[in-house]
């Protein structure tokens, strides 16, 4: 059976010593482990996600896949819920739900789709892109802070081999 590439047996004793402050189960799943890809991309998207989405909550009272609509309409408006479905991987359902609650919040409006008028797409409002706007910074912190353990030819690699990996997505089974 395969483990990670970057065992434990060959961490230096640095990094050893900060694996001291992480559950056993944890550093088990993320190193001594055959799917370590996953449980290491879950590990780090839960330390980016989880405080952000607590914070979101808390501030806006929007729940995860309500602020996942606003922050994809964010990014490029007039978008059509189904993308936002295929790039969230959230339920179509359960993204429904929350564009019809940001909707109700008047933080998202809806457009006929001029390209087809039988569909619609999705525009902040001005209550929405103030929402939008605050967050970004914050998560934008975030993020670096979690990348600061590495230098900038480094956060380049990263970035380099997590594009082949979404490159390649389209290719990988849809079913096991």
């Amino acid at each position: 059976m395969r483990r990670s590439p970057t065992s434990l047996s060959r961490l230096d004793p640095e990094r050893e010593t900060a694996l001291a402050g992480l559950d056993p189960l944890t550093v088990t799943k993320l190193w001594d482990n055959p799917c370590w890809l996953s449980f290491r991309l879950n590990f780090v998207a839960f330390r980016f996600n989880d405080p952000v989405y607590r914070w979101i909550e808390t501030r806006y009272g929007l729940v995860r896949p309500e602020f996942v609509a606003l922050y994809a309409v964010g990014l490029r408006e007039g978008v059509a819920a189904k993308n936002i479905v295929a790039s969230s991987g959230l339920p179509k359902n359960t993204l429904s739900r929350a564009v019809q609650k940001l909707l109700q919040r008047r933080l998202l409006r809806r457009e006929t789709d001029p390209a087809d008028l039988r569909s619609y797409v999705l525009h902040l409002t001005e209550t929405g892109r103030a929402i939008f706007d605050e967050t970004m910074p914050l998560m934008v912190k975030h993020q670096r802070a979690m990348l600061a353990c590495l230098d900038e030819g480094e956060q380049q690699q990263l970035c380099a081999l997590m594009d082949k990996l979404v490159i390649a997505s389209p290719d990988w089974p849809q079913e096991l």
